[in-house]
């Protein structure tokens, strides 16, 4: 007997940084694989930008039925009024029935701009895509990560988010996909919102939502020097990204690009490494599905101990940079 959702056309929408794939695509990608094998249906790929020719090559190997090449120097910059009415047009064009893209700050910005285009609902943090029927139910997280939701969302046309630590990475196959370029029409762009300028502090670490590694401090760090010295050196030492909990953020310790949580990045690295971070809430939704945490605190009661693979009770300023030491005789 025929599936009913045979006929499902998944759309993933690429994120990258100037021509650097963003991984979490990946975790996309993986969620389209999935539901295509359930159903029977096809995925598409779409690629955002100036000279993406790269991006474009990186994502070829995963078993899209096409890769579509949106290159135009318009794109360089994701402005998401831009990039929304480019995504809108080519649901239309290739009759998408499904919109995916990793849950991230850009696509917060860029895809509820899109399904209102298409008139379509959405989802975000998606963890799980279920065929039901001749439709489909999906989990995602809500409370901080504290319900899982089971829903349905109305309507031939789905848009969601999907949360990268949910999905693991594509299957590749032999053949690479087809690449087609699709025509970009700047004129036709409403040109109510323009790219002023992006600031930028390079760091030389890792991406926080993409290290293998996070170590992450929290309220016992004192100062920003302090945090650096001990945080930032243990990073170093291990090749790793830096995060903060969102108490150094507000009393302006650390910078809100670094804040791990429910408000700030979502992480799922293979090691998180917590310093003085006593596990709010709002703290652990952004970093609770790490497979190994490893949490330093003198708070013997501190929440994080309850999810902590590995706890130490102990001063921060005293065994961090002990241990950094001992990392430097090696």
């Amino acid at each position: 007997m025929t599936n009913p959702l045979s006929s499902t056309k998944i759309l993933i929408v690429a994120e990258h940084d100037r021509g650097h794939l963003k991984l979490a695509t990946l975790a996309a990608v993986c969620c389209a694989q999935q539901v295509c094998q359930a159903t029977g249906g096809a995925f598409e790929i779409l690629v955002l930008g100036e000279q993406v020719a790269d991006v474009v090559s990186s994502l070829a190997p995963y078993g899209a039925a096409v890769v579509l090449k949106a290159d135009h120097s318009s794109l360089l910059n994701p402005v998401a009024d831009q990039y929304a009415q480019v995504i809108s047009k080519v649901v239309k064009d290739r009759g998408a029935t499904m919109v995916a893209a990793a849950a991230s700050t850009f696509s917060k910005d860029v895809l509820p701009r899109a399904a209102a285009l298409v008139d379509a609902g959405m989802l975000g943090d998606v963890v799980s895509v279920t065929p039901d029927g001749d439709d489909f139910t999906f989990e995602r997280v809500m409370f901080a990560g504290n319900v899982i939701a089971t829903v349905k969302l109305d309507g031939p046309l789905k848009v969601l988010t999907v949360r990268s630590s949910a999905f693991s990475v594509p299957t590749k196959v032999d053949a690479a996909s087809p690449v087609i370029d699709v025509s970009v029409d700047s004129s036709s762009q409403s040109g109510l919102t323009t790219f002023v300028s992006r600031e930028e502090k390079p760091s030389g670490r890792p991406d926080a939502t993409e290290a293998r590694i996070v170590v992450s401090g929290g309220r016992a760090l004192k100062n920003s020097e302090d945090f650096e010295r001990l945080v930032g050196g243990l990073a170093d030492k291990l090749g790793a990204a830096v995060g903060s909990s969102r108490a150094l953020v507000d009393s302006g310790i650390t910078s809100n690009t670094l804040q791990i949580g429910q408000t700030g990045k979502v992480v799922a690295p293979d090691l998180y490494i917590g310093l003085g971070i006593s596990g709010a809430i709002q703290h652990l939704a952004g970093m609770k599905d790490s497979k190994v945490i490893v949490a330093v605190n003198q708070d013997s009661d501190a929440p994080i101990f309850e999810i902590a693979d590995y706890g130490l009770v102990a001063d921060v300023y005293q065994v961090v940079p002990e241990l950094i030491g001992k990392l430097g005789q090696k």
